[in-house]
């Protein structure tokens, strides 16, 4: 039976409200788990900002996304011209559009600097593996429901970039065109096509993406927030509990957001209200033309944060997967030379390798541009296995270790501006370059994180009052 606490006779009308949801809702029990009580290391530093603005472009989507609704048009006759009605007849319609459509691009930069900030400081090591599976199913969702989005406006470029990312589904082996067509919902993108898009942008990939940042923050307050010292402050704690070295959420790490959320607000809307197309970068000109299934744009490219990902997928062709083999036949001969693999390990190490390069040389590399393309974003989820260092955070680790973190981020930014461009054959080498370093930096891991001289980490987090 639930016990019910009285309130104070002398309590004021607001606290015997919440006296009474408390008895029946444990509100003030969730906020201090999740906020007053919740101790935050007290060395968080500028990295630590963007989990809270990725939270607050969250709901500018959804607000803004909500309006949108109410005037789209979800038919392939006239989604564009319900476009253009809400920016030119609709009250306050154009900010709306604008807001969505810069909050797109506003989000995954918000998020490519949450990753980065996970990555350096390891904060997908034990016990947070979950926190950053939770983390990566999120950007997945993201992925999925800018893809589904992006056709929405019924744009040349959307039109065309949802035809050739569709098509390319086409190459999976035996399901290929059946997979593709279940995708359209016709045999071309069309009217189908955008009422799916439509459905799952609106209603199903959110309720996903929802869930999973409740799983990301409840995972994340059950073990606890990493640090620039990767150390672990509940294991320092005072004769009350509290540790040592952590601060009370809000209300200091509160103002610390709402100082951070501003500042991000005021360059939002500066983008907004002086370049919501940001370039063309954030919205193409060519999606300013209704889509027209006869006329094909002389570039097709995806939105920039989609460009990494694009440009590995139109690197991945026979000259890649040749090299891939030949890489793969010489590691298969070094692990039996100095693997100090038994008989039986020598075997199956030579049957892997034999197995991996028939499939590489059986199968279209158009298929295998799909699995490089898709298992660029899988790998990250495998990230907490694949880190065998001895330390967590970048600062204790060997300096080598930065120019490697550094390496990788300029070939990502590389792949990013290559897969914007149109193709070329010096790109296509680089973009070839890049790939493999991508995936040789995650691959590689567990070998080089264990390379080098590592510094001793402190028993309590550095901090310095500011």
């Amino acid at each position: 039976m639930a016990v019910y606490k009285e309130a104070p006779a002398n309590a004021t009308a607001p606290q015997k409200l919440l006296n009474w949801v408390d008895n029946r809702f444990p509100l003030s029990k969730l906020y201090n788990e999740h906020v007053g009580e919740y101790y935050a290391p007290k060395n968080f530093n500028f990295f630590y900002i963007f989990g809270s603005l990725a939270m607050l472009v969250l709901v500018i989507q959804i607000t803004t996304g909500i309006f949108l609704v109410m005037h789209y048009k979800p038919d392939a006759s006239l989604a564009f011209a319900s476009v253009e009605y809400i920016m030119r007849d609709v009250p306050g319609g154009w900010i709306i559009r604008y807001m969505h459509s810069t909050g797109a691009s506003a989000f995954f930069i918000v998020v490519y600097l949450h990753m980065f900030r996970g990555l350096i400081y390891g904060s997908y090591r034990k016990p947070r593996e979950l926190v950053w599976i939770f983390g990566c199913g999120i950007f997945l969702c993201l992925m999925a429901e800018a893809f589904m989005g992006y056709l929405l406006p019924w744009g040349q470029m959307s039109y065309w970039g949802a035809q050739v990312i569709v098509n390319l589904f086409a190459a999976v082996p035996f399901v290929g065109p059946d997979l593709a067509l279940l995708i359209r919902g016709d045999y071309v993108v069309g009217d189908a096509t955008l009422n799916r898009f439509f459905s799952f942008h609106v209603i199903a990939v959110p309720l996903v993406l929802l869930g999973l940042v409740a799983a990301h923050i409840i995972a994340l307050h059950e073990v606890g927030s990493n640090n620039p010292d990767g150390v672990e402050i509940k294991a320092k704690k005072n004769e009350k509990g509290v540790p040592l070295d952590g601060i009370p959420f809000h209300p200091f790490y509160t103002v610390h957001d709402i100082f951070a959320a501003s500042v991000f607000l005021l360059i939002f809307s500066a983008v907004v209200f002086f370049a919501p197309e940001g370039g063309g970068y954030f919205l193409e000109y060519n999606n300013y033309i209704e889509a027209n299934p006869l006329k094909t744009p002389a570039h097709i490219a995806p939105v920039w944060y989609f460009t990494p990902f694009y440009s590995m997928l139109r690197a991945t062709n026979d000259l890649l997967v040749n090299v891939l083999c030949v890489i793969l036949a010489a590691a298969g001969v070094m692990g039996l030379v100095k693997g100090g693999f038994n008989a039986m390990g020598k075997i199956a190490l030579a049957i892997g390798v034999i197995v991996a390069v028939f499939l590489l040389k059986t199968f279209d590399a158009k298929f295998w541009g799909v699995v490089v393309m898709g298992g660029a974003v899988i790998i990250l989820f495998f990230l907490p296995w694949l880190d065998r260092s001895q330390v967590k955070s970048i600062r204790y680790r060997p300096d080598w270790h930065k120019y490697v973190y550094g390496v990788f981020v300029f070939f990502f930014l590389v792949l990013g501006y290559l897969g914007a461009q149109p193709p070329s054959d010096v790109g296509n080498y680089v973009s070839q370059v890049g790939t493999l370093l991508y995936f040789g930096f995650f691959l590689l891991m567990p070998w080089w994180s264990r390379l080098g001289h590592f510094r001793p980490v402190p028993d309590r987090v550095t901090f310095a009052a500011h």
